[in-house]
């Protein structure tokens, strides 16, 4: 399979493009797959999203986001559980066969609280999903977002938390901008094996522009993402390479110069010639 079947452009890291633009720009660069934001569908619709992808004879890598299921009372839980039941929905609807979780934050009742209420969260949404044949990638993000994205910051936490549930329902999606630092990646991405939903890069580039949107282009930074590739193929997981930037200064090139770099580091990346 060519690099360029391989990779998939997550539509935040060109967030400055349309739906329709970004699905024009992936034919004419020849970039197979997409990662959809439910905004984003939002703007334009479930019928016209699906209409569009179809057409373009692009694949979808994910639908984010699901999840933020710790709350601070009954009615914020019953809104937090139907939102994420209405994403379910919504990638039946545009033909994503997995949804991603941002798990969420700290909610009033603490920290080790907000944790279970993740666990009960998903929990609920097991049968739902089920029934729908999506599957619910949970991702671990960086220990900096645990105060307000999410409290499960480690692989190890996702890996036990999707354990608890069927493996054909509930698996972890691979973020390595959030776990490269953790001495213990290698052990848990070889115990995600079966479970890895969806594999996601960028790169940790010094100084950080911004806490939330401040991940660099592949190459320009510390991530040694072709090892982690392998690490990840070894495990069993054979999906499209999701791009997945968060960064304001990229985000004001314009749509397709920015995609026909994230194409040209992308296999740069794996093809030893990492910037």
């Amino acid at each position: 399979m060519s690099l360029r079947h391989q990779l998939s452009i997550n539509h935040y890291s060109v967030r400055q493009m349309t739906l329709e633009q970004l699905v024009d720009g992936c034919q004419k660069n020849s970039i197979s797959h997409l990662g959809l934001w439910r905004d984003r569908v939002h703007e334009i619709g479930t019928e016209r999203t699906k209409e569009l992808v179809a057409n373009a004879g692009l694949k979808i890598s994910s639908l984010c986001r699901g999840g933020f299921f710790p709350y601070d009372n009954e009615k914020q839980r019953q809104q937090r559980l139907e939102d994420n039941r209405r994403a379910i929905d919504e990638a039946v609807l545009v033909g994503a066969s997995l949804v991603v979780l941002v798990c969420g934050g700290i909610g009033n009742a603490g920290l080790s609280a907000s944790r279970r209420m993740v666990e009960e969260g998903i929990a609920e949404l097991v049968p739902y999903a089920t029934e729908r044949a999506v599957r619910l990638g949970i991702e671990p993000l960086h220990p900096m977002f645990a105060a307000d994205r999410s409290v499960i910051v480690t692989l190890a936490q996702a890996n036990d938390l999707a354990a608890l549930f069927p493996r054909e329902v509930v698996g972890v999606v691979i973020d390595a901008y959030h776990v490269w630092w953790d001495p213990d990646l290698e052990k848990q991405v070889k115990r995600a094996a079966g479970r890895i939903l969806g594999f996601h890069i960028s790169d940790w580039i010094l100084p950080i522009p911004d806490i939330l949107n401040g991940r660099g282009l592949m190459g320009d930074g510390y991530i040694e993402l072709a090892a982690m590739a392998a690490m990840v193929r070894k495990a069993g997981f054979h999906g499209a390479i999701e791009v997945e930037i968060f960064n304001q200064e990229f985000w004001q090139l314009p749509g397709d110069r920015a995609l026909k770099l994230i194409k040209k580091r992308f296999e740069e990346t794996f093809s030893g010639n990492q910037k």
